[in-house]
């Protein structure tokens, strides 16, 4: 665990500070309510429910008792609204910026969406925060952005070209960042998630993410299909990772550490067969037997075939050492998923 993460927990749990979550009803959102919510932290949410839900939030209100979901305070609006966000940065001292849409094939299919809510948002995001004074910006970059370079692992400053017009917006987040701090001295720091996953992750739909949409498959006895060989790999992160990486941003004071970009993930890489085995083991020791074999079909339009983060500068920078590999994270998310995945 992180020293420094640990030095922080402490200081707000003694001065609690205003935090803004945007997308606070999606899957990583939530998380980072319920965390700063148990820090005593006074906490208000926007989003807009295009792909959040209100079960999330009613989750985390019951993990965290009455007490404390008193000092959080929920505004549905959109980012697309220059004046939602507005109303959503007034005395904020902290935003944690996480509401997009995201989703390779979902870009694909629709563009123009994806480019209104991560492109068009995001600046309306920025200026309302840069208007508001507050004291730090920080947003959800994607792993997305490497595109198609080739080296392994992947460090901040060498990315190749977008491969999906959701990884465009994402590169194009990092760039208004970039000219906000040099424009106008606003410093953000963008975090780039490498497959984040957890309780609360959304399994349903054409664009689930696969750790959750598998886990439902096996829990319901349901063929799991795996789009290749199973050869790729990925980086993938639990949640509790992310929400790290995101107070660590957030409550940063040195100057080298904003007008930054970073990596979240844990340095690993499990290919999608690895996965498949991790996940019926997981399922197991809960209980359930999974006996199907997986269902191999194409591979997807816009995908990389293999991704694994460096994270030494997330580590030198704000303190950052991920709590979590990918077994344990996955120990940790399959009571979840059996109870609410059925």
């Amino acid at each position: 665990m992180s020293e420094q993460y640990e030095k922080i927990k402490s200081e707000l749990q003694a001065k609690p500070r205003k935090w803004l979550v945007t997308g606070a009803a999606g899957f990583i959102g939530s998380n980072l309510v319920e965390t700063l919510l148990r820090l005593n932290q006074n906490v208000v949410g926007l989003d807009n429910f295009a792909t959040g839900h209100q079960h999330n939030l009613d989750q985390v209100e019951q993990l965290v008792g009455a007490e404390s979901w008193q000092r959080f305070h929920f505004i549905e609006g959109d980012i697309r609204n220059l004046e939602d966000c507005r109303s959503a940065v007034d005395g904020v001292d902290y935003v944690l910026h996480q509401a997009a849409l995201g989703s390779v094939p979902r870009s694909i299919n629709d563009p123009i969406t994806t480019n209104q809510a991560n492109i068009d948002g995001f600046l309306n995001m920025l200026v309302a925060a840069r208007d508001a004074e507050v004291k730090s910006f920080t947003y959800a970059a994607s792993s997305s952005t490497y595109g198609d370079h080739p080296a392994l692992p992947k460090v901040e400053e060498n990315i190749g070209s977008p491969l999906s017009p959701y990884a465009v917006t994402k590169y194009v987040n990092e760039l208004y960042a970039g000219v906000f701090a040099r424009t106008y001295g606003f410093k953000t720091i963008g975090l780039r998630y490498f497959n984040i996953f957890g309780r609360r992750q959304d399994p349903e739909g054409a664009y689930a993410a696969v750790i959750p949409k598998w886990a439902a498959s096996m829990i319901n006895g349901d063929d799991v299909f795996i789009n290749g060989d199973g050869e790729t790999s990925r980086d993938f992160c639990y949640i509790e990772n992310a929400v790290q990486a995101n107070i660590l941003a957030a409550t940063a004071t040195d100057d080298a550490a904003r007008d930054q970009v970073y990596n979240v993930a844990v340095s690993g890489r499990t290919t999608l067969n690895q996965l498949f085995s991790f996940l019926k083991e997981a399922l197991a020791t809960s209980g359930a037997v999974y006996t199907k074999d997986p269902v191999y079909r194409d591979f997807r339009a816009g995908d990389v075939r293999h991704s694994q983060a460096d994270i030494s500068k997330a580590s030198s920078l704000l303190g950052y050492q991920p709590a979590y590999n990918i077994s344990q994270g996955i120990d940790e998310a399959m009571p979840w998923y059996v109870e609410s995945l059925k």
